[in-house]
């Protein structure tokens, strides 16, 4: 799994009343394939549908979404809001990124 070296996205900003902040990109912080796993998996364990697709969101951000979009045959666009707090990606779509991300997914018992 091959990660950017640094994010070079311009900061996003907002505006509310005169106080002019950053918004949090958690992609800025993905650093190696290992804070990846790591967001994945606890984005799992919480269990959250809008987490998940958020948590795949910065990873995919971090690894460069353009690559991301070639590799799954989507559009970067489809891609950006399915992998969105707000978005609701179909299996197909979550599985097609899985593989783009490299990522393998286990499944254990509950117990």
């Amino acid at each position: 799994m091959e990660t950017r070296k640094s994010h070079t996205a311009t900061p996003r900003t907002a505006t509310i009343g005169r106080a002019k902040t950053t918004l949090y990109d958690g992609a800025a912080y993905l650093k190696d394939e290992k804070d990846m796993a790591a967001l994945l998996e606890a984005a799992l364990e919480d269990g959250d549908p809008r987490v998940i697709a958020a948590a795949m969101g910065d990873i995919a951000r971090a690894q460069g979404m353009t690559k991301i979009a070639k590799a799954t045959g989507l559009s970067r666009e489809s891609l950006y809001r399915a992998l969105s707090p707000e978005g609701n990606p179909e299996l197909d779509t979550f599985i097609k990124v899985v593989h783009a991300l490299g990522i393998q997914l286990h499944a254990t018992t509950t117990t």
